[in-house]
């Protein structure tokens, strides 16, 4: 009999029968309540019906009309949507299929344009599982371990991560900005360093939201010495922050960004922006793709844009947000040392009396909470940090429902 590979470990012991809202119902017959929300792909939670008209209309007209070869209009239909909103002088596009392949569009186009080899990534980014991302990736070793030898021409920086340090933000700050300094004098010059690529709210690396002087520095150095600062929004897109892009809330402009995630509810779909002039200096022929820009994805993307901008859910996420986050400080025991987060991104990092990072309480608590029919996830370097990324119609019952199980499962665990 064939089966699954024995690697594909398993957060939860769910077996999906459909999903629904915010919730999704297993084949035992049980409602979870999903603060998973597919690593924060569902932001207009599952099977919202105007996704799902959206995709089985264009199912029935066409599924696949290869992008280099035909142009089809939803691709088209996405683009100018996409204007609405993307940050001003992005004014130019590439899709891709998957979190990894925008990376590495953003990675070759940074390349191509300035002629400069290499790149500067920062502690505790997660930016893929190829072997070019996963050289980037530096939230754990598990996602680069074992098939060396990496991609050459990266190098990693620290992230402004106060709790880490135990510094304070503006300590951490400083630490992280000198620190750069230092790896220009001593590891890669300027003249020799393409692009910044960093995410503005650590993802896989444990939830740490960046600040506004951190990434203000890195656009003063990038301005001054012709360096790219690609930001990776591909956790913190679409809503997720309650802004509709993370770096906005740094007030910091890009030069390329990547999206996938919340782009398109669940069906795969991702791609850079970054202006025409930029886009322009990729060589021909090094964008393209099968699947890339898929028709069915790309209908479910601009039905998904169009439910973000009904329902509100940038400032639903931002609302709901600050209720989760109070919330989950409310009810941290002594055995979190920290919690924080931006929007719908909330991170609660185990730490036992020692001050060393509790894996087994927090791998715990999450798995209890599953029991009781709340769905979390981990993260962080050491797995110690449980996560709440509920998707962006999540209600203020809902928030207030979690919590309650939250509340359980610490006096419990």
């Amino acid at each position: 009999m064939t089966r699954l590979s024995p690697r594909l470990a398993q957060a939860t012991p769910v077996t999906v029968d459909h999903g629904e809202g915010c919730y999704l119902h297993g084949t035992d017959g049980r409602r979870y309540l999903d603060f998973t929300a597919g690593i924060g792909v569902t932001s207009t939670g599952h099977c919202h019906p105007h996704v799902v008209e959206a995709a089985q209309k264009q199912v029935g007209s066409l599924i696949h009309g290869q992008y280099t070869t035909v142009m089809h209009k939803p691709l088209l239909e996405l683009v100018d949507k996409l204007g609405e909103v993307l940050p001003e002088g992005l004014d130019s596009v590439f899709f891709a299929n998957s979190g990894s392949e925008a990376v590495e569009a953003s990675l070759r186009l940074s390349r191509q344009a300035t002629g400069r080899p290499n790149v500067i990534v920062f502690h505790g980014g997660f930016h893929g599982r190829t072997v070019a991302t996963a050289t980037m990736t530096t939230s754990g070793t598990r996602f680069s371990a074992g098939f060396s030898p990496l991609m050459g021409g990266v190098h990693v920086a620290p992230f402004p991560n106060p709790y880490r340090y135990g510094w304070t933000e503006e300590q951490a700050t400083d630490f992280a900005l000198q620190e750069l300094d230092y790896i220009f004098a001593t590891l890669t010059s300027p003249e020799e360093t393409a692009a910044f690529v960093v995410e503005p709210v650590l993802g896989e690396g444990g939830y740490v939201p960046g600040n506004t002087r951190f990434f203000q520095g890195l656009r003063e150095r990038a301005d001054r010495h012709g360096i790219l600062l690609v930001m990776d929004e591909i956790q913190t897109g679409f809503g997720r922050t309650g802004k509709f892009f993370g770096h906005q809330h740094f007030d910091v402009r890009p030069d390329i960004i990547t999206i996938a995630k919340g782009l398109a509810s669940g069906f795969p779909l991702s791609g850079i922006a970054a202006s025409e002039e930029l886009m322009s200096k990729a060589w021909p022929g090094s964008q393209g793709g099968t699947y890339g820009g898929n028709a069915v994805s790309c209908a479910a993307a601009v039905a998904t844009l169009e439910v973000i901008e009904k329902e509100g859910l940038v400032a639903n996420a931002a609302a709901r947000g600050v209720q989760l986050l109070e919330g989950a400080r409310r009810l941290a025991d002594g055995g979190i040392g920290d919690v924080r987060g931006l929007g719908l991104l909330v991170g609660s990092e185990f730490t036992a009396s020692d001050g060393v990072a509790d894996r087994p309480r927090a791998t715990g608590a999450q798995q209890l909470a599953a029991k009781k029919g709340l769905l979390l996830l981990t993260c962080g370097a050491h797995m110690n940090v449980v996560r709440m990324i509920p998707p962006l119609i999540v209600t203020e019952q809902q928030v207030d429902d979690a919590l309650g199980i939250w509340g359980e499962v610490l006096q419990e665990v």
